[in-house]
């Protein structure tokens, strides 16, 4: 599963500039690394960013996987094709996911000029079960200017239980169990459902986070693949599967670059 690649490959994926294994620093002194993907040619000037928030703690992923989640074929293949599409990104390493992806993220905004990013333009991306973490810091801090969920697990309501129990037994951070829809109504969502998705409850979680964010009138987008699985990105071999990851960059071109095309 770490050498899974993504199935989309754009021009301009091989150039792009990589800096890994930058220091970043949380509020208690803690260290971690994070890697920073450019486009190989860009405007001059400070460029957006998409960040991927994760809810795993990599102290247990290396002993699983043998590697974190920024050193997987998929996540190097996302940052590269965020790069290459004009944009910044920027993967991380984290011992305590909750901790982490904030510390992360006040490094980049306390840093943003050095890093070559604008702060006022940082988008989020995370998937499966970090998306509850993602969830979480999106409900918290402001300036996040848009966000796209990739099949995963999102908000327990009104008595359900879905996604405490696949934290329970998948091990991901889940900070947001009472996170208010009015936290997050006016960043603009991108909510990407995979049709055929066997992870328990999460489908189900979706359906009830896209309804009630319907219900309130929130700024949310549905990209629906009816065919896809769990991961469809790196499994989904599929002119299908690629379309759908194309329209995931096109969110984050529309709403960090304004580009329509």
């Amino acid at each position: 599963m770490t050498l899974r690649e993504v199935v989309l490959r754009l021009p301009g994926m091989d150039a792009v500039s990589v800096q890994s294994g930058l220091r970043y620093a949380g509020d208690d002194g803690s260290r971690q690394l994070m890697d920073v993907y450019r486009p190989s040619a860009s405007a001059p000037g400070p460029l957006p960013a998409v960040v991927f928030v994760t809810g795993y703690s990599d102290v247990g992923g290396r002993q699983m996987l043998g590697c974190s989640l920024k050193e997987m074929a998929a996540y190097i293949g996302w940052a590269r094709l965020v790069a290459a599409r004009g944009m910044i990104a920027v993967t991380y390493e984290t011992e305590e996911p909750i901790r982490d992806a904030r510390a992360l993220l006040a490094h980049v905004d306390a840093n943003a000029a050095a890093l070559g990013i604008d702060a006022s333009r940082i988008g989020i991306w995370s998937a499966s079960g970090n998306v509850p973490n993602a969830l979480a810091v999106l409900a918290e801090r402001g300036g996040i200017a848009c966000a796209a969920l990739c099949y995963g697990y999102m908000l327990d309501r009104h008595g359900t239980d879905d996604v405490a129990k696949a934290a329970q037994q998948f091990g991901f951070a889940y900070p947001a169990r009472t996170a208010s829809l009015d936290a997050l109504r006016d960043i603009p969502l991108l909510v990407v459902r995979a049709g055929r998705d066997e992870m328990p409850g999460l489908n189900r979680s979706i359906d009830r986070f896209v309804s009630a964010a319907l219900d309130a009138n929130a700024d949310i987008g549905v990209l629906n693949f009816p065919e896809g699985q769990h991961a469809f990105d790196i499994l989904d071999d599929t002119d299908a599967s690629r379309a759908a990851i194309r329209q995931i960059l096109r969110f984050f071109e529309l709403h960090l670059l304004g580009r329509l095309d």
